[in-house]
């Protein structure tokens, strides 16, 4: 299960609202790369995939692929505003280590 804070919630709503097309929801997935090895990757999608895992909450689906679920499984996604930016960070249980970018884990 992914969980969306309501920071999260709002900011997610807030680029759906101006993305000037369609879009069904926010995808989430892992990638290798990055500092610890793996890394987040987000975007907004218009459809789903057949395999998707779909996690909704308020109305705002977030799809999960097959292949990143095992990484994601119990993570909570946050929007945080501070002063050296404002960005989604990533509270994953999965995660072993993570990078002080708060973007990549292993």
């Amino acid at each position: 299960m992914i969980e969306l804070t309501d920071s999260a919630l709002n900011a997610v709503r807030s680029a759906i609202s101006g993305a000037g097309q369609e879009v069904e929801g926010l995808r989430i997935m892992v990638e290798a790369g990055g500092c610890a090895g793996f890394k987040y990757m987000m975007g907004l999608v218009n459809e789903a995939n057949p395999a998707d895992h779909l996690f909704e909450r308020d109305g705002v689906k977030v799809f999960v692929e097959e292949g990143s679920l095992a990484y994601l499984d119990g993570t909570k996604v946050d929007f945080v505003n501070g002063l050296e930016g404002s960005g989604f960070t990533f509270e994953n249980p999965q995660a072993k280590s993570s990078c002080s970018c708060g973007k990549s884990f292993g």
